[in-house]
C-alpha cells in the first residue's frame, strides 16, 4: 500500500482537530514552526499542508498575522441575511473627505446605491484606528451586509478587519491596499503615478528633487508614492538623495490636524530650506503637503510655479490647476468598489484588485495651454 505523504497526514490530523473542536472558528493555530517542532518535519512539509487546508477554506492565511480556522456557518448566516432586503444597508468608511480628494468616490457610491436599491451609511474616522472600530462594531450591530473602507494612516492593521477578514464579511478597500490580506481593493497604482509625476520635473529641467511626505513611515499608500519617486530618478539615471527628503510632517495627517501641528511644519520645511538652498523643485505625496510647502517656499522668495507636483487636488473648472498633480478616478473606484462588494455579498467571483486609471493635471509647460499631461492606467 502507498505510503500517504507527511504533509498529507498532517493535513488529516489538523483538519480532525477542527471538526472535534480543538480549534474552533476564528481561533489563531500554531505557527509553521510550532507545528514542524511538534510534527518533527520540515517547515516545507507543514506549509504544503497548511496550503491545502486555505485551498478548502479550512482556513485562512494571514501574512505577518499567522492561520485562522475559517468560520463557515458565519459565511452563510452572511450570505443569508445580506439577500435579506430589509437588511440593504453599506457600511462606508473614510478616514475623511475634502474638495482635493474622496467627494466624487462618495458621490459614485451613494448613487450606486440608489440605483443597486440599496442605502448606504457613512461614518469617518478622522484618521484614528479607534474610531474606524468603532464603526465597524456601530455599523455591524445596525446589520450592513458589506463594507466599503478608506483604511487609516496607520503602521498596523486594523484587528477589527482582520476579524472582519476571518469572518468571510464583505469588504472592500479604496485608496488603501491592505497587501498581505485577502481584501478586494480598487484604487490607483501609486508608484506608476508617482514616478510618472517625478519625471515631469526632470523634463522641466530640474535636477535637485526633493520628496515631501507625512510621517507614517509604513502606510502602503505613502511608501508606493516613495517607490515610484525613487524609480523616476533610477529611468534617468540619477542617484537619489534621502537627504533632501521631508517626511517627518504630521498636520496634514487626519487625527492630527491642529494649529499646532501646522506651525510646526512650517518650522521643519522652513528650517530645510535654510539648510538647502540648492533645492529646485519637489513631489509632494499629498495636496495639503504641496499648500504647506508652497506657503514656506513663496514666504522665502523662492516660490516659481512649475516646481511642485503633487496627489490630487479640488477641481477648478475656471482656472488653471495650482499644481500639477495626479487626479485619480474617484468616481469608477466608487463605482467598482460597489460592483466588487455586491458580488462578495452575492458569494459571486470578484477580482482581488482593479487599478484604476488616472490622469496627470496641469501645465506641460510654459508655452502651451494644454490641461491634461497624459492619461495612464
Amino acid at each position: 500500500m502507498k505510503q500517504v505523504p507527511l504533509y498529507e497526514q498532517i493535513y488529516i490530523k489538523i483538519l480532525e482537530e477542527i471538526k472535534n473542536g480543538k480549534y474552533r472558528p476564528c481561533q489563531k493555530l500554531p505557527s509553521e514552526k510550532e507545528l514542524a517542532d511538534f510534527y518533527h518535519v520540515s517547515r516545507i512539509t507543514v506549509k504544503k499542508a497548511m496550503g491545502m487546508l486555505a485551498e478548502e477554506n479550512r482556513v485562512i492565511r494571514l501574512r505577518g498575522k499567522g492561520s485562522f480556522v475559517s468560520e463557515k456557518c458565519i459565511e452563510k448566516t452572511i450570505m443569508k441575511k445580506s439577500t435579506n432586503a430589509s437588511s440593504k444597508l453599506i457600511g462606508v468608511i473614510l478616514d475623511g473627505f475634502s474638495p482635493s480628494f474622496a467627494c466624487d468616490i462618495l458621490y459614485s457610491i451613494q448613487r450606486e446605491c440608489e440605483e443597486k436599491g440599496f442605502n448606504m451609511v457613512l461614518r469617518c474616522s478622522g484618521g484614528s484606528l479607534q474610531r474606524e472600530t468603532n464603526a465597524i462594531e456601530e455599523l455591524v450591530e445596525l446589520g450592513v451586509c458589506g463594507f466599503i473602507i478608506m483604511c487609516v494612516h496607520d503602521e498596523n492593521y486594523n484587528e477589527r478587519i482582520l476579524q472582519l477578514v476571518i469572518d468571510h464579511f464583505p469588504i472592500v478597500t479604496i485608496d488603501r491596499q491592505l497587501k498581505g490580506l485577502p481584501v478586494p481593493f480598487v484604487g490607483t497604482d501609486n508608484v506608476a503615478a508617482a514616478r510618472d509625476l517625478t519625471k515631469i520635473l526632470f523634463d522641466r529641467g530640474y535636477r535637485k528633487v526633493g520628496l515631501v511626505r507625512p510621517k507614517a513611515h509604513k502606510t502602503i499608500t505613502l511608501l508606493d508614492r516613495q517607490r515610484g519617486f525613487e524609480m523616476a530618478f533610477q529611468d534617468y539615471n540619477r542617484i537619489v538623495d534621502e537627504s533632501l527628503w521631508i517626511t517627518d510632517l504630521c498636520s496634514t495627517l487626519p487625527e492630527m490636524m491642529n494649529e499646532e501641528n501646522l506651525q510646526q511644519d512650517i518650522e521643519v520645511i522652513d528650517s530645510y530650506l535654510e539648510q538647502h538652498g540648492d533645492i529646485e523643485a519637489f513631489m509632494a505625496s499629498e495636496y495639503n503637503v504641496a499648500q504647506i510647502l508652497k506657503y514656506c517656499l513663496k514666504k522665502a522668495g523662492r516660490y516659481q510655479e512649475d516646481m511642485i507636483v503633487c496627489f490630487d487636488g479640488p477641481e477648478l473648472f475656471f482656472c488653471d490647476s495650482e499644481f500639477t498633480h495626479v487626479k485619480q478616478g474617484e468616481s469608477e473606484i466608487g463605482r467598482k468598489s460597489m460592483e466588487i462588494l455586491l458580488k462578495a455579498i452575492y458569494g459571486e467571483e470578484h477580482p482581488n484588485a482593479i487599478i484604476i486609471p488616472y490622469l496627470i493635471k496641469g501645465k506641460t509647460g510654459e508655452n502651451t495651454n494644454e490641461d491634461t499631461y497624459h492619461f495612464k492606467k
